[in-house]
């Protein structure tokens, strides 16, 4: 990734247990987990990977779901901090500090490959193509790839990619270094160029997380014990977005389901 892993072991330390922004991790995982669970393999899936376990610091994470439908799982990181820490967490995980754009994994290794906002965070989008043909070779014949990234048909996400990043930074409204992103169109076109069959396009998580962290803050102070749950159920409401004409506007992330041949 663009930023030097000494960097994303300082994210990793920061964001521990939350970063004080539990609900909308809790969100986060919900929706990678239910998106996941709609895309899951029907054939039985022996070894998964996950190509980072920030989400695993940061709150529960994928894994326990992953843990649940499949035999083994894997987890990458370029940042050593988050791979341990991620580990101390989840025992069963199978953790490996590398990049990327290089696996220590033999050809055809994984039958499933869950990829939610990993590529998005390089300076370049030859390292986001490069990435997704690494993919494709760890990748088993009548495997699936369920990949997400930053969506830039969103205006907020479009806006935000022309800002610098040290402003955005500095004003709190982007927690750590966002990088290059492929659209829906474009990310089909790379995802069959490297060999994909893409089986769906869509988009998700819907509710602006800038809007949402800043009501959580807001109402936290002054509310009770109960407001959590309620909150996130109105959280999930926004998800409800997807099925509608407008999905790759609303949506922050643009999420890609594909197969590779047999």
């Amino acid at each position: 990734m663009s930023r030097s892993p000494a960097y994303w072991d300082q994210v990793a330390t920061d964001w521990r247990d939350g970063h004080g922004q539990m609900l909308w991790r809790r969100h986060a995982d919900a929706v990678n987990v239910d998106l996941c669970r709609r895309w899951w393999p029907e054939r039985a899936v022996e070894r998964v990977l996950k190509t980072d376990l920030f989400d695993e610091v940061a709150g529960a994470g994928l894994y326990p779901m992953l843990a649940e439908r499949a035999r083994v799982v894997v987890g990458i990181d370029q940042s050593w901090e988050t791979v341990r820490l991620s580990s101390a967490r989840h025992g069963g995980l199978r953790p490996a500090t590398c990049d990327v754009r290089r696996l220590p994994f033999r050809e055809g290794t994984f039958q499933l490959i869950v990829s939610n906002s990993t590529l998005d965070h390089f300076e370049s989008i030859d390292s986001i193509a490069e990435s997704v043909r690494e993919l494709h070779r760890v990748l088993a014949p009548g495997g699936r790839l369920v990949l997400t990234l930053d969506n830039p048909g969103n205006p907020i996400v479009a806006l935000r990619n022309t800002l610098p990043f040290r402003w955005l930074r500095a004003t709190g409204l982007v927690p750590y270094y966002v990088g290059a992103t492929y659209g829906a169109r474009r990310g089909r076109q790379l995802l069959e160029a490297s060999g994909f069959a893409v089986r769906q396009v869509s988009a998700v998580m819907h509710c602006p997380r800038v809007l949402a962290v800043s009501a959580i803050r807001m109402a936290s102070r002054a509310a009770g014990p109960a407001f959590g749950e309620r909150f996130l159920k109105l959280l999930w409401t926004f998800e409800s977005l997807e099925r509608w004409p407008l999905r790759f506007q609303t949506g922050h992330f643009v999420a890609f389901l594909a197969d590779k041949p047999a």
